[in-house]
């Protein structure tokens, strides 16, 4: 079996892009995969169409030895764009792999250990009585595990921390009140925070209001973490903008976190994911997966949840409090993993089990999307 093509749809699904990928094979065999760096998706388009010039002809059953060449070709290694077109096709070569030897791709990942996959699910409302009645119907549903979004994140413009971590700080701890202690309970900050504003945060609240505190700052500067770690007891969720094992490197080595975010769809696609999984396990890091987008990194990432031991949740955008995202358009994504309640169930198809409808989303036109650029109200820019 040799790689006949590969193809890249950047298409419009529900409020965002997605990079669907699919490799093709002189069999008929194909596979799908997915880039999880929304927002630059034609940059990751170019370096897919690069890739294809050598992969051309390639057994895409050779998936290790394959990731490295596409990694350490061209003397600058990684990168988040590199990386997502690797993880795009590392995931879609396990998918022909699977279906090729008819087992889904579980089984190409030494098996699988759990039945179903547990997710956490996010209110979308901002701090306020509206956010406590979507964490109780969440409740309802039969999540048991959720994470909160800060004061502030709903405006295009400008973004103060200080002007907000107050009023999230009380939000968080009346839902707490409202939904009891047997609840997960998070927030996510998308680096938005300093070390001082993130501690201040931190203060303004009882211990054991929250359960985890998901990407407060910045991730380039580890020692940023560990001096926020001196300082509050909130166990961290953090590595979805991870880039390669090398970039886990000091925070599962140093012990700053006790999650990982990692992205199946930008680390390098499950050959790294298992590689990451492995060595977290040794320092007693769960895996508590990104999944922001698409129905393709959601089927990926069930599969790697199913094979590994140190998992506690896999992130849904898909929960009845985000429903409107739209990202798992049954038009798009005919068969896809549905949620059973608050868990996804591990297909047992062969390869990742998903369809893509590729006629309806090749007469889809890219639609530019750029995510908010924030200011300060004096005028410098801040994270979105």
């Amino acid at each position: 079996m040799k790689i006949a093509a590969i193809r890249a749809y950047a298409v419009r699904v529900g409020v965002r892009n997605q990079l669907l990928v699919k490799v093709e094979t002189d069999e008929g065999i194909h596979g799908w995969g997915e880039s999880g760096l929304s927002g630059r998706e034609r940059a990751v388009v170019g370096v897919l169409e690069h890739y294809e010039e050598f992969l051309r002809g390639r057994d895409p059953f050779a998936i290790g030895a394959l990731w490295q060449e596409m990694y350490r070709s061209q003397y600058f290694e990684g990168g988040r764009v590199l990386q997502a077109a690797i993880s795009a096709l590392d995931i879609a070569f396990h998918d022909i792999k699977g279906k090729a030897l008819n087992v889904p791709v579980y089984e190409l990942l030494g098996g699988r250990q759990r039945n179903v996959i547990p997710t956490f699910a996010t209110t979308h409302a901002a701090p306020g009585d509206a956010m406590v009645d979507q964490a109780k119907q969440l409740v309802e549903a039969g999540w048991t595990a959720m994470r909160l979004s800060p004061d502030g994140h709903e405006n295009k413009d400008i973004y103060e921390p200080r002007e907000h971590i107050a009023t999230t700080a009380k939000w968080c701890v009346k839902t707490r009140e409202a939904l009891g202690e047997d609840v997960v309970l998070g927030i996510d900050y998308h680096h938005r925070l300093s070390v001082a504003e993130a501690a201040s945060f931190c203060q303004k609240m009882p211990s054991g209001t929250l359960d985890f505190l998901e990407e407060p700052i910045r991730d380039e500067s580890p020692s940023s973490y560990e001096a926020l770690r001196r300082m509050t007891d909130i166990p961290f969720a953090i590595g979805e903008e991870f880039a390669s094992k090398w970039q886990f490197l000091p925070f599962i080595e140093r012990d700053i976190h006790q999650f990982n975010r990692i992205d199946v769809c930008n680390v390098g696609g499950l050959t790294e994911s298992m590689k990451v999984a492995g060595w977290s396990e040794a320092h007693y890091v769960d895996m508590m997966p990104h999944n922001p987008l698409g129905p393709i990194c959601t089927a990926a990432t069930v599969h790697f949840a199913a094979a590994v031991p140190n998992f506690s949740w896999l992130e849904t955008r898909a929960s009845p409090a985000e429903t409107h995202l739209g990202f798992d358009n049954s038009e798009f994504f005919p068969v896809q993993p549905k949620l059973e309640g608050s868990h996804y169930p591990v297909s047992d198809a062969p390869g990742l089990g998903i369809e893509v409808n590729e006629a309806l989303i090749a007469n889809q036109s890219f639609a530019f999307w750029e995510a908010p650029h924030l200011k300060r109200r004096d005028g410098s820019v801040t994270n979105w």
